[in-house]
């Protein structure tokens, strides 16, 4: 994710306090963590959109929820501004700013990251999808 080892260590201590991830297992708590993500990240977390630029393909825009919809021909795809993309879209702010390079280094965290953000700012139909891929892929 491009975490520093000390920020790394501080969201671990969080997701513990807040009954997101077990130290004893050393595993998430899938229940706790579902219900985080489909139930509270697009209030605690909403995307920020803005114009039209180069970036990494998000939400609806990337695998695996844009081989299950098809954009109409006047939208634009979501993408994580980055000067290295290869997709011209509506911005959307990252989760993180070292979100739109660790995805492009690892494909498995790119659509996991992509299902989270198609809760945040995605339509209904959009959301549903992602919460369904998003409870197959968690642990």
């Amino acid at each position: 994710m491009g975490l520093s080892a000390s920020e790394a260590h501080a969201a671990i201590r969080r997701a513990q306090a807040s009954g997101l991830f077990n130290a004893h297992t050393r595993r998430p708590q899938k229940t706790e963590l579902l219900e985080l993500l489909l139930h509270g990240l697009r209030y605690v977390y909403p995307v920020e959109r803005g114009g039209l630029t180069r970036g990494v393909p998000t939400a609806h825009g990337a695998a695996p929820l844009c081989d299950k919809l098809a954009l109409s021909a006047n939208e634009a795809v979501p993408v994580w501004p980055d000067p290295e993309g290869t997709v011209r879209g509506e911005a959307w702010a990252p989760l993180y700013p070292s979100v739109p390079a660790a995805s492009r280094r690892d494909e498995a965290l790119h659509q996991a990251l992509a299902l989270v953000d198609a809760v945040r700012g995605g339509r209904a139909r959009e959301r549903a999808l992602a919460a369904e891929e998003l409870k197959q892929r968690l642990p």
